[in-house]
């Protein structure tokens, strides 16, 4: 029997009214309707609430979310063996683990740099330089809100709201008040200028490396600086209200000051030589960017090699302190000068399996069909616009990384300036609800008591104007995209 043959039968006899879905050129099954969907869907959400309640439990979200993508992808090839075909859900689940591990190589990239400049106390020194200038709680609101926007584009927004957050902190513990604003402000900071960037945060970053083709021409690196208005919109509103609400006083200064380590500039250089590696790589060369950012990574290696080789330069600065950074002799159980392998060891590694565990729950459920009828209801019924708002607003409820990857595997057919506007809401959407982004959730355990998730939720309708009106303001500076 030919292979078209066995492929009609298996669609009018086997599986009576099931549609062959808008596919990838493999032959896949809307089981929306059977019970295999509604198995992996109940899979889903209960690994979600989980992940939800991480707080709660102390169950790391990775854990469920890869339990769940294994037993989701386990019923559909058992389903499809079962048919007789052995190999579609094999290329499928080999197409969204390609995805997850450019996605995932990349964040390491960037995570070992940003781990290497704390380890050369490249924030310890900001921080304590902010510390001992003695500023007011006024004009720290607005130093570690300017911070906060301007270094989460490119660090990463979840390393700047903890950073501005030891600021605020150190500076203003004992005013309840003025911790709970400036976390607020910092939280909206650092998603919006996270939100302009690629390597500011996860859904940009999934967008660029997507290389999404519009009528305008690909949705490149330089085209997410139009939403640089947009995204200081989106902070100032609420920043501008909340202003009034900030105590005017002036806390002790204070503060020990901290140096940066040898060679921490250079690591600094190094990681943005990388960033411009990372774009040549993908704008010349038409090469993935995480080829770019993997042979940045070997600039470091190289760098580290050479703090090794070199220690005792560091003898006559640290004193006391050189039997920790030095490496004697290479024996075993001796400290070393720079390793850059137990920066690559100290990634977010829960975090990195995450993303995988989302990335294959998500395309397992594209490949049901679950996602051509939400894209359908979405972006056909309701139209682009609305659906891109909406997608800020369920990234303030769910985690906004699975929502892009399911906006970016429906791929809606949208112009230019409505896969920025996507990127923008589901960048600063999460700003509406404390839990809504990574950098809310790892304020509220930072500053416990302090900045809560009721605290925040009185500022909401500050923070909705600001997101109302970034979209405004995208969709007017940005006309000629749509």
């Amino acid at each position: 029997m030919s292979n078209a043959l066995k492929s009609v039968l298996f669609l009018l006899v086997a599986l009576p009214g099931t549609a062959l879905a808008a596919a990838t050129g493999e032959h896949s099954v809307d089981l929306t309707g059977h019970w295999v969907g509604y198995t992996s869907i109940a899979l889903f959400v209960v690994a979600y609430l989980l992940v939800m309640a991480e707080e709660f439990t102390h169950l790391r979200k990775s854990k469920p979310v890869i339990l769940a993508a294994g037993l989701i992808w386990a019923i559909i090839a058992w389903y499809y063996a079962a048919h007789g075909f052995t190999h579609e859900a094999e290329t499928a689940v080999r197409h969204n683990l390609l995805e997850y591990a450019e996605l995932m190589l990349f964040l390491l990239v960037a995570m070992t740099y940003i781990n290497a400049m704390d380890e050369r106390n490249v924030f310890e020194a900001l921080r304590s330089w902010l510390v001992a200038k003695g500023f007011g709680f006024r004009q720290l609101f607005w130093i570690t809100g300017v911070l906060a926007f301007f270094i989460s584009p490119v660090a990463d927004n979840l390393t700047t709201a903890l950073l501005m957050c030891a600021v605020v902190l150190a500076v203003g513990g004992s005013n309840s008040k003025f911790v709970l604003l400036a976390c607020i402000n910092i939280v909206v900071a650092a998603n919006a200028g996270g939100a302009f960037s690629p390597f500011g945060d996860i859904t940009t970053l999934m967008v660029w490396q997507k290389g999404i083709h519009t009528s305008q021409g690909v949705v490149a690196f330089g085209s997410f600086f139009s939403l640089f208005i947009p995204s200081l919109v989106n902070w100032l509103v609420p920043a501008a209200i909340m202003h009034f609400a900030v105590p005017s006083e002036q806390p002790s200064g204070g503060g020990q000051a901290v140096a940066m380590k040898r060679g921490a500039r250079r690591i600094i250089v190094l990681f943005l030589l990388t960033i411009i590696t990372a774009v040549s790589f993908h704008n010349f060369l038409h090469m993935p960017p995480v080829i770019g950012m993997l042979t940045g990574l070997a600039y470091l290696q190289l760098f580290g090699f050479y703090l090794k080789k070199t220690y005792h330069r560091e003898q006559g600065i640290s004193n006391g302190e050189v039997a920790t950074e030095l490496e004697h002799d290479g024996q075993m159980g001796d400290p070393i000068a720079f390793d850059v392998f137990s920066k690559v060891a100290r990634a977010e590694w829960d975090t990195l399996l995450f993303f995988y565990g989302v990335v294959l729950c998500v395309g397992g459920l594209g490949f049901i069909g679950y996602l051509t009828l939400t894209s359908e209801l979405m972006y056909v019924q309701l139209g682009p616009t609305t659906a891109n708002v909406i997608v800020g607003i369920l990234s303030a409820i769910v985690d906004n990384i699975p929502v892009m990857f399911a906006v970016l595997t429906m791929q809606p057919d949208m112009s230019m300036g409505q896969w920025l506007l996507v990127t923008l809401t589901a960048g600063v959407g999460g700003s509406l609800l404390s839990i809504g982004s990574a950098a809310g959730v790892a304020l509220m355990g930072q500053a416990r008591g302090l900045y809560t998730f009721f605290g925040h939720l009185k500022w909401m309708p500050a923070i909705a104007l600001g997101y109302a009106a970034s979209i405004f303001a995208h969709m007017w500076i940005n006309a000629s995209l749509f």
